[in-house]
């Protein structure tokens, strides 16, 4: 059976009431570049980009946007597409809904997935310099997932945490080090938050983010040995 690369992707990532128009090879800065065009299907009403009703289409976007995706044998591959600005009846004219963007950013959710996936086997640094990418992109990658898993996860019954701190970049001062709020008992291990520095403000905006009810039930607590979180 032949497959072609718009086959594999229609298969692997298929993109609600969008279709894969084209797929080419390019080159940007002598390096291999695989864009994909994308268009809207003919049969499909677009929706709101914050309710994801269906509404009128009123324009298009000035330009095209690019969107990064998870690269296929070491080349990067984009996403090409042009919004449309639809009139919701709620919302006014907005940007329509696009299943494989998230806001404003530049890499496909795919992407942002993928990057979380590998960061949570190795270095940060490593996963960006294997994958084409930047240490702030893969770190944007992991808050993105936190975030979603945050607004999707339950808390109860957490008893035990440990936190730490992870340095990045150079220069020892607090902008350059994360900090790192898991759960770790024995039947549930998960990251549960992530901090901007290190310093106390930082770590108390955690248990502000938690609340009492999530917090109440915690007897356990291993920590860094920073006096900050003490």
């Amino acid at each position: 059976m032949h497959l072609t690369l718009k086959t594999i992707l229609n298969l692997v990532h298929p993109l609600k009431d969008f279709v894969y128009r084209d797929v080419r090879l390019t080159y940007r800065n002598r390096r291999p570049r695989i864009e994909v065009q994308i268009e809207p299907h003919r049969q499909r009403k677009a929706r709101c980009g914050k309710c994801k009703k269906s509404a009128p289409g009123y324009d298009h976007s000035p330009m095209t946007r690019t969107f990064e995706f998870i690269p296929l044998w070491m080349i990067s591959v984009v996403l090409l597409y042009t919004p449309r600005l639809v009139s919701c009846s709620e919302h006014g004219v907005v940007t329509e809904w696009m299943p494989w963007a998230c806001g404003k950013r530049q890499m496909s959710l795919a992407f942002m997935q993928f990057l979380a996936g590998w960061a949570r086997r190795m270095a940060w640094k490593e996963v960006a310099v294997i994958f084409g990418s930047s240490w702030q992109s893969v770190c944007r990658s992991v808050e993105y997932v936190v975030e979603w898993g945050l607004a999707h996860r339950n808390l109860m019954g957490i008893t035990a945490i440990g936190v730490d701190e992870l340095h990045w970049g150079k220069g020892k001062g607090s902008q350059r080090f994360l900090t790192l709020v898991y759960q770790i008992d024995a039947g549930s291990r998960r990251l549960l938050w992530i901090g901007r520095t290190r310093t106390q403000r930082c770590l108390v905006e955690f248990f502000r983010t938690m609340g009492p009810e999530v917090l109440g039930s915690i007897r356990f607590i291993c920590s860094d040995m920073w006096k900050p979180f003490f």
